[in-house]
């Protein structure tokens, strides 16, 4: 085996990897390794439905998702690179008095971070989104600076930029174990050779939980396979289709193209690293675009794929650092993509030692030991 050292070597190559190595190499650090087990953005990123926004529960989810909207929009510039980002909006249908209940204080708790949200009536959602049918909706919720970009490009963005600034990306490259000694960790052993190194981020995803248990650290992450379809060419499609969600059932759809792309959750999925398509879950998809958007009922299905969410017990990130510099960003619950702009600049302060752009000491796996949960009740 090989053997040849880094300053930090980070784990994944998703989102979060990518970004935590550029805003890394950009802050100065030397000898930045990445590795990723497949390719890079394999794993969830390239499988996400690309939204972004800051419309959450939690107030560092807000600060996260808000950061991280001011990077897409400027990503053009920094790092450099073309996203195809829509600012079409997230719109979210109520149906229920307790949900209009709850966001109606999401909403007074994001417009006081800055965050241009509202409530809005019926009416002005089926203006918004004429797909709809309005049938039990009692209001919507909705924030013009959300939409939805594309991942791989993304990841290419940040990649490409952190190779730039030196950082070494290593694909096909996958962690079989992390050695410490009585200082800390003191290398990662890979399928390709050793790196000696004193520091380690976790930010492989799904498969994250494996990658703690080699340093001993309990991160709570369950791999849950969620799936997406697009559909054909839709006839007269509106220029703008906010991404659209009915929030009792979790149908989502939003412009893909000519078409439009559509998921939601399927109650019946069992965990577990279920990586293929499965027809199971399309009659549940037929019901709810049959309540919440009939017409698209005659449209036909161009593609789909499956991907992994990395769940947690209260759907909220773990970030954060254990002892012997062991630094995690990961079980984003589907919100991951989003985040990653904010989540790499949080993930370089930490190991700065500096305070971080966002606080996010509640987002600690340690949390789940001292019956600290902070579930996000905004989750897609």
């Amino acid at each position: 085996m090989s053997s040849d050292s880094a300053e930090v070597v980070v784990v994944g190559g998703g989102v979060m990897g990518v970004s935590t190595a550029f805003h890394l190499a950009e802050a100065g650090v030397r000898d930045v390794v990445l590795v990723e087990r497949d390719e890079l953005g394999s794993g969830s990123t390239s499988k996400a439905a690309g939204g972004v926004r800051a419309q959450f529960s939690d107030e560092v989810n807000v600060r996260l998702g808000a950061r991280s909207l001011e990077a897409f929009a400027r990503f053009g510039e920094r790092p450099g690179q073309e996203i195809d980002l829509h600012r079409s909006g997230y719109l979210f249908l109520l149906s229920n008095a307790a949900d209009v209940a709850s966001f109606e204080r999401n909403v007074v708790l994001q417009n006081g971070l800055g965050v241009p949200s509202r409530m809005l009536e019926v009416a002005e959602a089926k203006a918004l989104s004429p797909l709809i049918s309005t049938e039990g909706l009692l209001a919507a919720a909705y924030s013009p600076d959300d939409g939805h970009c594309t991942p791989e490009s993304v990841v290419l963005g940040y990649a490409t930029a952190a190779r730039r600034l030196g950082v070494s990306v290593r694909t096909r490259t996958e962690v079989v174990d992390i050695r410490s000694d009585g200082d800390g960790i003191s290398a990662v052993v890979t399928n390709r050779g050793v790196i000696r190194t004193s520091a380690v981020v976790c930010a492989a995803g799904a498969w994250s939980r494996r990658i703690g248990e080699m340093v001993g650290v309990d991160l709570p992450v369950t791999p849950l396979r969620r799936q997406i379809v697009c559909t054909e060419p839709i006839p007269d499609l509106a220029p703008v289709v906010p991404f659209t969600i009915d929030f009792a059932s979790s149908f989502y759809f939003h412009r893909e193209g000519r078409g439009l792309l559509m998921g939601m959750s399927d109650p019946a999925q069992e965990p577990g690293f279920h990586l293929g398509r499965s027809d199971a879950w399309l009659p549940r998809l037929a019901e709810a675009i049959g309540v919440r958007a009939p017409a698209l009922l005659d449209v036909g299905i161009a593609t789909g794929w499956a991907g992994l969410y990395e769940v947690t017990p209260d759907h909220n990130a773990l970030i954060g650092e254990a002892p012997g510099r062991f630094l995690y960003a990961t079980g984003f619950s589907g919100h991951g993509f989003l985040q990653g702009p904010a989540v790499g600049e949080v993930v370089r302060d930490l190991y700065l030692g500096r305070p971080p752009v966002v606080d996010v000491s509640t987002l600690d796996a340690n949390r789940f030991a001292s019956n600290a949960h902070r579930p996000e009740l905004n989750t897609v």
